[in-house]
């Protein structure tokens, strides 16, 4: 019987020593799988990820500030002590309305769990948010294919590949491309670009060497990488971990999909079939619906009225739709928009959708018809044709400009005397409302104190971060807009040089808004990036006290915010300024930073004023704000003081200036503003 009894054993011995020792042991371990499609893929899918009849996996549809993932079905082992050698390939491809403009992009993921329940949308890829970045237990590595520049990741560029270790700020990172085998030559390619492109990700977990390299669908894998560099993963990666995608949207209708996918543990990723993939949809814009329909008579008489009905029509639309185009627009084609497009997404421009009215003009809302697209499109009155070269040309420029705090410019569109500019939509609409319109919902402190970040760090953006160095000239509470979330996006960036083209260089011409105004710029007409940051110090303190910069701040009192402030913030009792519609409820210490922040930036003194990086650590609390010097004069006569030419602005409001009494020491030294500077 014994040998019987064994032979029946030995079946599932040889199970068990497969299982343990020679299917899944160490450097021995096979888990591979290949999709060239995705029809009989069985993938664990959420959010806006779906695939399609053909197998086309859609991580995403369009719909905006959202998100979609797909994992393969089973964790796979990725630890043996260490984390194992690992090999990925896939093809992907991003497709925007807008061949030049894209939303936030995408990844591939290693994870713990499937269920990535707390990621935010947007610049987070739907990969973590904003309270867990960076958290070293996290659990996440991804490559990301990345289509926006976000200075608070420190981004290269909008149009990068890069190595994420528990965190959305890179490790590694690269512009798009591929380098050519023969010649050596990198190749820049576009993630926007609607056309596939494969991406091939392999670690060695014997060296720790992580390579990352992508190249058209066409070409060969490229013997460079575009990284290769140390990245040790057993530090991030779990025992067992899901591998797949993410992506996400913010405000830009893009689509992300995924054509194929292979993964190989210890080995090579098996190759893809390009033959086999699916092929992606076809973006040809859509027909145009005909204005006119003519139905040819049968009659002579009724040919002759028909055709004259047609003429009368024609010229009406003709005079309705009528645009101004010089030669020199033909390169700035993709930014243009046709105002016949704009007058439908605005239904004419009717009172309806009325959004505002401004010191640049009105504001309508509309939607593009082809895209679905929420626009905002702002109607500014312009009769002067010099300059308007120059001007377009900035429009185009600024239309680059890619910041979750400004409003995105999206292009233009010119008609006789006037010129249409193109915005994102903002629904919450302008700050200012909720600041000063009783009837709207009172923004708690945590709200306002995000929207005074959100501000600030568009603005270091603009000075700083960009190319060039932008000069906004007009930052105040109705200029910040709100989006869906409440969060600040700083609007009207640039718009004020449409008012110096054509101006006389030897007249004095001042763009802003009363209060907003620093002293030197009334008095020389030139901005600068410490005049904006002057407006953002008034902002700041409007936003925080509820009042406007100019105006009442109690029964027969008239006074200047800044030297109210300044006042109670002489006698410590700084807090005292808070808006009383708060009732209490804010963070003292927030509330502190801004106060002195607000008072710091609207030093009449240029060089007391900190530059936007500064005010960002204050606010990030990366650096203490230097404590405020107590002035015996109030701002305002600090400031007719220190200028020379100022007298007359001063004039200009003399019923709202607060005249304090006179220093106590005789020595006009003794008036000392903020200590620290630029």
């Amino acid at each position: 019987m014994a040998p019987r009894r064994f032979l029946l054993l030995l079946p599932v011995l040889l199970v068990l020593l497969g299982a343990d020792g020679f299917g899944r042991g160490a450097g021995q371990n096979t888990d591979q799988f290949a999709y060239n499609g995705f029809a009989s893929a069985n993938l664990t899918l959420d959010g806006l990820a779906a695939v399609a009849p053909n197998g086309l996996l859609a991580l995403s549809n369009g719909t905006s500030q959202a998100a979609g993932h797909a994992f393969h079905p089973t964790p796979l082992r990725m630890r043996n002590g260490a984390v194992q050698s690992f090999s990925v390939a896939f093809v992907f491809a991003i497709v925007s309305n807008f061949t030049v403009l894209s939303d936030n992009g995408m990844a591939f993921v290693v994870a713990p769990s499937t269920r990535l329940s707390t990621f935010n949308a947007g610049q987070y890829l739907g990969i973590l948010n904003v309270t867990d970045n960076g958290k070293p237990d996290n659990g996440v590595f991804a490559v990301e294919l990345d289509t926006m520049l976000n200075p608070e990741f420190q981004d290269m560029n909008s149009n990068h590949v890069g190595v994420d270790l528990n965190s959305l700020r890179s490790v590694q990172n690269h512009s798009a491309g591929w380098y050519d085998d023969a010649t050596g030559v990198f190749n820049n390619l576009s993630l926007i670009s609607r056309r596939p492109m494969q991406v091939w990700v392999d670690y060695d977990g014997a060296t720790t060497r992580l390579d990352v390299a992508m190249a058209p669908l066409d070409v060969p894998r490229p013997r460079k990488p575009l990284i290769s560099a140390p990245v040790n993963l057993s530090a991030v990666v779990t025992d067992t971990a899901y591998v797949g995608f993410s992506a996400a949207t913010g405000v830009i209708f893009t689509r992300h999909y995924v054509l194929g996918w292979s993964f190989a543990l210890n080995g090579p990723a098996p190759p893809l079939d390009t033959s086999k993939l699916p092929s992606l949809p076809r973006f040809s814009p859509k027909p145009r619906s005909k204005v006119l329909e003519i139905v040819l008579p049968i009659a002579t008489a009724a040919f002759v009225l028909a055709l004259a009905i047609a003429f009368f029509m024609f010229v009406r639309t003709r005079i309705r739709y009528a645009e101004v185009r010089e030669d020199w627009e033909v390169e700035f084609g993709p930014h243009r928009f046709a105002y016949k497009e704009l007058y439908k997404a605005t239904k004419g421009f009717k009172n309806r959708r009325l959004l505002g009215t401004g010191g640049f003009g009105r504001v309508y809302k509309g939607v593009l018809p082809r895209s679905n697209l929420e626009i905002a499109v702002k109607r500014v009155s312009h009769d002067s044709k010099q300059g308007m070269k120059e001007f377009i040309a900035e429009v185009v420029s600024l239309g680059h400009l890619r910041h979750r705090n400004l409003v995105q410019l999206l292009g233009y569109c010119r008609r006789q005397g006037e010129l249409l500019l193109v915005y994102d939509c903002m629904p919450n609409g302008s700050l200012d409302k909720y600041l000063h319109d009783k009837t709207r919902p009172v923004l708690d402190w945590s709200q306002r104190f995000q929207i005074i970040r959100g501000v600030a760090s568009g603005l270091l953006y603009l000075h700083e971060d960009w190319d060039k160095i932008v000069i906004h000239r007009d930052i105040k509470a109705s200029n910040v807009l709100l989006d869906a979330d409440m969060n600040g996006r700083l609007g009207d960036f640039g718009l004020a040089r449409l008012y110096d083209h054509g101006v006389d260089p030897q007249t004095t011409h001042v763009v802003g808004t009363m209060g907003y105004l620093a002293p030197e710029l009334v008095r020389t007409g030139k901005a600068t990036p410490v005049t904006d940051v002057f407006a953002f110090g008034v902002f700041v303190l409007e936003v925080t006290c509820g009042r406007r910069p100019l105006g009442c701040i109690a029964a027969d009192d008239q006074n200047v915010l800044l030297d109210w402030v300044q006042e109670h913030e002489r006698r410590r009792a700084g807090l005292d300024t808070v808006d009383p519609r708060l009732c209490g409820k804010y963070d003292a210490d927030e509330a502190r930073l801004a106060i002195k922040l607000g008072l710091m930036c609207a030093h009449p003194l240029p060089d007391a004023r900190p530059g936007m990086r500064q005010v960002t650590q204050y606010l990030e609390g990366e650096a203490t704000v230097p404590e405020v010097v107590p002035t015996f004069l109030s701002y305002t006569t600090l400031a007719l003081m220190q200028n020379d030419g100022f007298d007359s602005f001063a004039m200009s409001f003399p019923s709202t200036v607060t005249t304090d009494a006179s220093p106590t020491s005789g020595d006009v030294s003794a008036v000392s503003g903020l200590s620290g500077g630029r």
